[in-house]
């Protein structure tokens, strides 16, 4: 039986650039903590929807959670026990512009292919 390979303390933010990479398109703005850091267990992303709205969000082996309401922000973190596996998840519940921009991309792409299939 393989067991599953959790990221250490320095895979976390790899792990989390990867996963900013994947929405940067689709968000004002996302960052790794800097001020948090990162340990064997999780990492912090800061990022701000396309409305302008902060968020600092904790990846674990978990997933995806909303920790605070601010940049570096772990305040919410003992009441937050909602986890996304995605951060793609996490933005289609917290942004609405996400959700049109992500949904809009995919159209322009679908769209993109059909013509291509077409010729």
């Amino acid at each position: 039986m393989m067991s599953e390979r959790l990221p250490g303390a320095m895979a976390w933010p790899e792990e989390a650039r990867a996963a900013i990479a994947d929405v940067r398109q689709h968000v004002r703005g996302a960052t790794v903590s800097e001020v948090l850091g990162a340990d064997d267990a999780h990492v912090h992303i800061n990022l701000t929807t396309l409305e302008g709205v902060p968020y600092c969000v904790e990846m674990s082996s978990a997933g995806f959670r909303v920790v605070g309401r601010s940049y570096d922000d772990t305040a919410l973190a003992s009441s937050q026990t909602t986890f996304y596996e995605t951060l793609y998840a996490l933005l289609n519940t917290v942004s609405e512009a996400y959700k049109r921009s992500f949904g809009g991309e995919l159209i322009t792409k679908l769209l993109h292919l059909a013509g291509k299939t077409d010729s």
